[in-house]
């Protein structure tokens, strides 16, 4: 036999055989290829028969005989020898070898005829590397598109085996025909359907471990595409030019997974002609009849001149007209007709004339009454107005004479006045009507180009805003004057007599959105607070002599109106009454909006709720009507109307470009576990309300305002919106993995705006003693705007500035009666009526007024008032609520004054008339 103690390499065979007959040795069982995992040492086994002895030889070096483990047994059926062998090979002996090929061990057999040598068996350490050469990639496909993930797995021995899992369910393509992962471990899909969406994970094993490759979104598309056109709708103008429309809809496919909406216009509009409607015309009577046995004749006329045409009115009246002919000498029964009548038409004569007697009698106490009252309501604003041309060519110098002494504004009656003021002032003057007692400061409304001379009592409170320091001398008396008058509340029964009743005194519940207060003939303004939801009352909209409780609400529960098709909700649902309730000139609604007007992107009606619960569409904003009249701000829309009710905004967007002005607000709170701090983004509609009922929600959990809320221009381009939070310090705070960043889907934001959208993120600062944090937010649209918020706050409460959630904090005024709800004193206000109303043929009219203050559609709607400057005036109160810009106004005024004066020059030089003139170097 060898020598196994040493390192000889030979293989002699034994030095003595045995002579019993036998055959060589024949192996049963040979060493198998190996892999060593991780330190655990394998076996090799060898087992011949017959054999006299067997050893290993691993690298062409004969193991030692102490390594080897033998077995001897007996073969029952040939009675022949039979031996196995076992060695041990461990991580160590195979890192030691370093050959030219792998490690490898072999066994040799001995028996009486010769020896016989097994096959080679390797031995290799198995491992699995943790990286993927090459990982699959998330893909975008339209539908019945291919698609083809691509995995390399891991180094490894033995190679790894490759599996792919999708949504964590194992893909076995022998169940679907339409996937194939044979092709060097990647993933086919033949076709895309939408069901092939989903998260596909390439997944490689062997004997020593798993590896997972990242996630590959696949996401299988539908590109929109148009349904056919509606039919064209009705001219929507009854009488002469209009335009008529037709629409289709993205639904022929709907786009689906960020599929492209399709391309071009969802509307059409062409114009049209509809046919004026001509109201019938009586023609010229015709020519008395003879004279009929019955002592009558006729004359007719026909409804010719013209005749009524499409839809118009038939003429009123009679067609025919008969007629005594003979003056009462016709004779009837052989008697004169004026002696059988005659008893008759005595009495008749003595019933008009005591009836004359009686109408006389009291047309004379009708126009005594009406002075009475006349010359009473002067009274009650203090002064009376002695230079009745003021204002005739714009604000001149006005003289004021002190009342009569049995004025009832009076302090004392008897008190004889200690100021006189008979002075010329040069700078602004603010005139403050005597039903608001209160001082006036603000700057004046009118700054007049001549002297205004004031000459007032000192009951009587006129603030005098001087800049060139005039002196103003006088004695102020103490005392209570009396509010309001008292007539305005006589028919008050059953009603509250307080001076108004307030629903809102902070935004602390949501039930609270509501407002109500009780008017008089005075009007006056009502505001549900930091909603930007108004009501203003213009005076004498409510009849004299009565008073009614109205209120203002906004809807705060999930509107019942539902838009229909792209249609969607542009502000808040808001209702005004009590609906029977009927005023006498229009009331002005102001209803905020999120929309960035533009009438190329963007149709936007008004909608009222019927009282069967169903809306109906009462005006297109660029519709010209008499009915109503809609103004439409960058951020609210007033309206001037004749009826209260329910009203909602929508729009119709136009094209893709049309625009959702979103606001984007941060909040933030500790959360319960004391490291962990959770920030709040809220995407929701740029309206004050909207904000509003995020501030309410915040309330109740803590949270607190982070930064000042920043605009987000969104489009209706059908692409979503990702918010993602930024340059977290590393070493302060993590965020909680996965929700870095967050993208929602389009529809949510555009389809179900009523919402507000609201994503959390969590963040864990590493130690207790982290008090501050920044960090940046990413809001953006993909194609679309970005807007970036940048945190630095502290999250401890009493180090933490304070933001101010309303640039307007309306909640202390929710309701104000009378003179004080208006920014331009009732004296002036009257005055400007006077001048505009009447109708000029130099263009010094109402039409002037509106062009300047930016009023240009629409016109005929204020022609049908009864007095169009007021009915503007309104207009400019509404949309003047907060800044009270009056210099505006008289900007305007000035122009008007200036065109005025060029046209005079012309036309009429030697005319002398005063112009509008206003010095605004200290304020109007």
């Amino acid at each position: 036999f060898p020598s196994l103690s040493g390192n000889d390499n030979s293989e002699a065979l034994p030095e003595s055989i045995p002579s019993a007959p036998g055959t060589l040795p024949h192996f049963m069982e040979e060493p198998d290829d190996a892999y060593i995992i991780k330190s655990n040492p394998i076996v090799l086994r060898c087992k011949a028969m017959p054999a006299m002895q067997i050893f290993f030889k691993c690298n062409g070096e004969w193991v030692h005989q102490n390594e080897h483990v033998s077995e001897e047994s007996m073969d029952e059926t040939t009675g022949l020898k039979v031996r196995e062998v076992f060695i041990n090979v461990t991580r160590q002996q195979v890192e030691d070898f370093h050959g030219p090929e792998d490690y490898w061990c072999q066994c040799v057999a001995w028996s009486h005829l010769g020896t016989s040598k097994s096959r080679k068996a390797s031995v290799r350490i198995a491992y699995l590397r943790k990286n993927f050469e090459q990982d699959p990639q998330g893909k975008e496909v339209p539908i019945e598109g291919m698609i083809v993930l691509h995995c390399r797995p891991p180094e490894g021995v033995p190679a790894a085996e490759v599996e792919w899992l999708k949504n964590e369910e194992p893909i076995d393509s022998n169940l679907d025909e339409n996937i194939d992962t044979r092709a060097d471990h990647n993933l086919i899909i033949r076709q895309a359907r939408l069901s092939d969406s989903g998260n596909y994970t390439c997944m490689a094993a062997n004997i020593v471990a798993k590896r997972r490759s990242m996630s590959a979104t696949v996401v299988v598309y539908v590109n929109g595409g148009w349904s056919s056109w509606t039919e064209w709708s009705n001219c929507n103008a009854r009488c002469g030019r209009g335009w008529q429309k037709r629409s289709r809809t993205c639904t022929n496919p709907a786009p689906l997974n960020g599929g492209a909406f399709c391309e071009g216009m969802s509307v059409q509009k062409i114009t049209c002609t509809s046919l004026c409607p001509v109201d019938g015309s009586w023609e010229v009577w015709s020519e008395w009849s003879v004279c009929s046995p019955e002592c009558e004749h006729l004359r007719v006329r026909e409804c010719v001149a013209p005749p009524p045409r499409n839809g118009g009115k038939f003429c009123e009246g009679l067609s025919q007209e008969s007629e005594n002919c003979t003056e009462g000498l016709c004779i009837q029964d052989k008697k004169p007709l004026h002696e059988i009548k005659s008893q008759n038409i005595e009495t008749a004569s003595d019933i008009a004339l005591y009836s004359g007697l009686g109408a006389a009698v009291i047309a004379v106490a009708v126009l005594v009454v009406g002075v009475t009252l006349y010359r009473r309501s002067q009274s009650e604003y203090g002064v009376d107005v002695i230079d009745s041309s003021a204002l005739t060519g714009g604000f001149q110098t006005f003289n004021f004479k002190t009342v009569r002494q049995g004025n009832s504004l009076l302090l004392n009656p008897s008190m004889q006045p200690d100021l006189t003021v008979s002075r010329t002032y040069s700078g602004p003057i603010c005139l403050q009507d005597p039903m608001d007692k209160e001082l006036m400061t603000e700057s004046s409304l009118f700054n007049p180009l001549s002297d205004i001379k004031v000459k007032v009592q000192s009951s009587f409170m006129v603030s005098l805003g001087v800049t060139e320091r005039a002196e103003y001398h006088g004695k102020a008396h103490s005392g209570t004057f009396p509010h309001g008058n008292s007539r305005a509340f006589g028919t008050m029964q059953a009603r509250n007599k307080a001076a108004y009743v307030q629903n809102l005194s902070a935004i602390s519940t949501r039930s609270q959105l509501k407002t109500t207060a009780i008017f008089g003939h005075l009007g006056g303004r009502l505001v549900v607070p930091n909603t930007g939801v108004s009501l203003l009352i213009p005076h004498g909209a409510i009849p004299e002599e009565s008073s009614w409780e109205i209120y203002l609400a906004v809807t705060q529960k999930e509107s019942s109106l539902q838009p229909e098709g792209a249609d969607v909700l542009l502000g808040p649902e808001v209702t005004c009454g009590p609906s029977e309730l009927s005023v006498s000139s229009p009331f002005a609604l102001t209803i905020p909006h999120c929309a960035e007007v533009s009438s190329e992107h963007w149709n936007i009606h008004l909608k009222k709720r019927t009282q069967q619960g169903k809306w109906e569409e009462v005006m297109s904003v660029e519709e010209e009507t008499t009915s109503c009249y809609c103004l439409l701000d960058p951020y609210a829309c007033h309206i001037l109307l004749n009826s209260f009710g329910t009203y909602a905004l929508i729009g119709e967007p136009i094209s893709d470009c049309a625009v959702r002005q979103l606001k984007v607000a941060v909040f933030g709170c500790l959360s319960c576990n004391s490291l962990d701090y959770n920030l709040r983004v809220y995407c929701m509609d740029n309206t004050p309300c909207a904000f509003q009922e995020v501030v309410l929600d915040e309330r109740l959990q803590g949270g607190q305002l982070l930064e000042e809320p920043k605009l987000l221009p969104f489009q209706g381009n059908t692409f979503s919106l990702q918010i993602s939070v930024l340059d977290i310090p590393p070493f302060l705070w993590r965020i909680k993995p996965f929700t870095a960043c967050q993208e929602v889907p389009f529809s949510r934001l555009w389809c179900n705006s009523q919402k507000p959208l609201h994503c959390a993120f969590s963040l864990e600062r590493y130690s207790p003693a982290t008090t501050q944090l920044s960090c940046k937010i990413c809001v953006r649209q993909v194609k679309g705007h970005e807007q970036i918020l940048q945190i630095q706050t502290s999250i401890l409460e009493n180090e933490r500035e304070t933001i101010t959630f309303f640039a307007h904090d309306d909640g202390n005024f929710p309701a104000q009666m009378g003179p004080k709800a208006f920014k331009i004193p009732y004296s002036i206000r009257q005055r400007i009526c006077a001048t505009f109303d009447t109708p000029n043929a130099k263009g010094k009219d109402w039409q002037m007024l509106a062009q300047k203050n930016s009023i240009n559609r629409n016109l005929s709607y204020f022609a049908t008032q009864s007095s169009p400057s007021a009915v503007i005036l309104d207009l400019w109160e509404a949309r003047h609520q907060h800044d009270g810009d009056l210099d505006s106004l008289a900007c305007a005024l000035e122009e008007i004054g200036r065109t005025h004066s060029k046209i005079s020059d012309v036309t009429e030089t030697e005319m002398e008339e005063p112009d509008f003139s206003y010095s605004r170097q200290n304020g109007l």
